[in-house]
This record gives structure tokens, sequence and C-alpha cells, in this order.
């Protein structure tokens, strides 16, 4: 079956599940007609670490592929147990499962990652914590390299940031929050550039939210070492200051920033040191959010805002359009080694529809997904997918 989406940003033909033609083509009698005028066409949403696969949620987001945490009960640590994730969402979802780097996500054993890559594991991930023995994680990083997985790293230095719900600094001591000091971030990725230099392993840091993180990796990319990071839109656009009055959905992981590491963050967005932008989609229900600011779990529900915050920072000139589908698509297709995220003859008709203009106000109750925990309720906003198809099939809009 083909279809022809004309009158938007660029024409596509599509052959089953296929880009078969992009720009100037001669249209097929028997084609199904998408009108997209006014709309942009662009390659479907890659969400590089989600905690929870939600298909209708990404699909309303425009994300087509999701790159799941092994943070799951139980973790992913077994080629039974990925085969089973990569196929959680289908025909709905792409699911690509990242391998939990040790046993248990214990910190202790190195899982078997080359059975977990047969079964369709796509990278290894440390999880939500750090690996605190150094040996684990060279060995990490270096059994990894041998297969040609990339290392998923969590970012903050365990012994500095155990119990803390905060960052150290104004906010947190007039709210009276047990706080680790920023460095924290900037101490776990010294440790493991060091090692992912030792060992020549790529290493993508999952979330950076630190002027001395992004001092870092800045200097590593320099040396020619194998290192990518990503960014969440709400590290982007909130400081600490949104925890004020004990907001627990303003409770996330790594907590909110200061004020001058939010404006590093757009610096290094600005200047190619970030390379992907995730929504790190967790949803947290009632039960894990209406309690006291430090017992409540860190996380927000974020696949459907993740491509409409991105539009914001283009609007106020941090990015272009063309760099934040970079940052949503083709570099996390790179680092998890599919073939997506590209608008081209040959690749996945895996696409979303764009109208930057609409205008809608962000409702956590009105979500897809199974928990509305945003911390950006209520924020009128501009710009959304209004259709996504995965593999030529309309699974939104």
């Amino acid at each position: 079956m083909k279809t022809a989406i004309t009158g938007g940003s660029v024409d596509v033909l599509i052959d089953g599940d296929t880009i078969a033609a992009t720009g100037n083509f001669e249209l097929p009698a028997d084609a199904e007609l998408i009108d997209a005028t006014g709309l942009h066409v662009m390659p479907g949403l890659i969400d590089l670490g989600v905690f929870a696969v939600e298909a209708d949620a990404c699909a309303a987001g425009g994300i087509t592929r999701v790159a799941l945490m092994p943070d799951q009960a139980p973790p992913l640590d077994d080629p039974g147990l990925v085969q089973r994730a990569a196929l959680a969402a289908k025909p709905r979802l792409w699911v690509h499962p990242l391998a939990a780097a040790t046993k248990g996500l214990a910190g202790l054993e190195l899982a078997e990652y080359a059975l977990m890559r047969r079964a369709g594991a796509k990278a290894v991930a440390t999880g939500r914590g750090w690996i605190a023995d150094s040996g684990v994680m060279c060995r990490v990083l270096a059994y990894a390299a041998s297969l040609g997985l990339t290392v998923i790293a969590h970012s903050e230095d365990a012994g500095l940031a155990y119990g803390a719900v905060a960052t150290e600094g104004a906010t947190a001591t007039l709210h009276g929050l047990s706080a680790a000091p920023a460095i924290a971030e900037a101490m776990a990725i010294a440790r493991d550039l060091a090692l992912a230099g030792e060992t020549g392993a790529a290493i993508h840091f999952r979330q950076v939210t630190t002027t001395a993180g992004f001092d870092l990796i800045r200097m590593a990319k320099a040396r020619g070492l194998r290192v990518t990071c990503g960014i969440s839109p709400a590290h982007l656009l909130l400081s600490d200051i949104a925890m004020s009055d004990f907001r627990t959905f303003a409770r996330l992981s790594p907590p909110l920033r200061s004020e001058r590491d939010r404006q590093a963050a757009r610096a290094a967005l600005t200047d190619g040191t970030i390379d992907v932008l995730c929504s790190s989609h967790d949803p947290r229900g009632p039960e894990a959010k209406r309690l006291p600011f430090a017992d409540a779990e860190p996380g927000a529900s974020a696949a459907e805002t993740l491509f409409t915050l991105g539009l914001g920072l283009v609007r106020d000139g941090v990015m272009d359009l063309a760099r934040l589908a970079t940052l949503t698509s083709a570099n996390p297709a790179t680092i998890l080694g599919v073939d997506a995220g590209r608008l081209e003859p040959g690749a996945p008709a895996d696409l979303c529809l764009v109208d930057v203009e609409k205008p809608w106000v962000i409702d956590g109750a009105r979500f897809a997904s199974s928990a509305g925990n945003t911390p950006f309720q209520g924020l009128p906003v501009q710009g959304r997918a209004v259709r996504t198809l995965k593999g030529g099939r309309t699974i939104f809009g």
C-alpha cells in the first residue's frame, strides 16, 4: 500500500512501511493521500531513556520509538526479560530495551550483555543509580565496548547524593530539604570519562544538568572521547525555584538545579555540547506524589510534552527546528544503532506531522498517560504533533 503526504514542509511517499521518496515525485494513482497543508513533516521522535512504556502517550507526543530503561520489575538483566520488553507495545510503538549493566542493577556483578543484545537490547544502562565501584564500571565499559554497545550512565556520585532530594542552595535551605552539592554530577562524570578513555568505550550521560558537567563533556569531546550527553526540557526551562511550596511534581532525578546551571544548560544546547533531548518519561500516580516532598518519588509524565517544550526553545532562539529534529530523532538513533530518525528514501516510515502554531495548555488530567504528574501544569504552549505514523500506519491523529 502506498501513502502520499502532501502540502507540508516536505512531500513524502510511503510504500508499505518504508519511505519511498521525498520532495518531487510522481504521485501514484492508487496512493492514499494525507493532506499536511500548514504542517511540518518530521521524523518520528526517538525518546532515549523512558521508565515506562505508554504507547498512547508516546504517539500523542509524536514519539515512535523509545529506549526503555532497565529499571523495571524485575530489572532487565536477562535475555528473556529483554525480549519480552521489546515486544511490549507492538504494533503501536517500537521499544528498544536497554540492558541492565549489572545483575539486579545492584552495581556489583555484570549482567550478560551478549545474550541480551541478541534478545534485542540496543545499549547498556546503569539505570537510575551510579555504579560506585570503579572496578565494576571499568568492566562494564570494557564488556560493552567489545560488543559495540554504548553505555548509558547516570551521573551523580552516590556518596554525595545519597538521600538528597534537592540541590544545595537557597531553595533547599529555605525549605529544609536534604540536598547534595551540584558537584556530585561532575565528580561522577569525571570518573566515568576517565574509564571510558581507558577502555575506548562509547558512553552517553543520559542527563547532564550542571555547569561543571557541561565543561567536562566539552573537554572530553575535544580530546576525541566517544562521549555524548542528553537533557530533559525540565532542566532547560526550570530552576530549583520551581520546588518552592514543596511542589512534588517538581521532584525530579536529577533534581532541578540553580538558575546559573539552567543558563549553562541552554548555552550547552546552543553550542552543540548536548546531543539528545529526552523526556525522561516517568509517570507517577497520586500515591507517589501526594506526599511530603522528601517522601515523594522523583519523576514526571513527560512524553506528551517533549516536542512541544522543545519548540518553545526554538522560539526562544536557543536552537532551530532542524537542530530539534537532530536532538530528538537522528542522534538518539545513532546512539542506539537503529536505522531510524531520518527523512530519506529507504528509511522506516516513522513520521510525525506537527502544527507548530497550535495553541494549547498543558493539563496532566488530559494526558493519555497513566499519570499526569507534570511540573508544567497549566503552562500555555504552542505547537504539537497532530498525526503520528509508525511504519506508514497512523497511530495518532
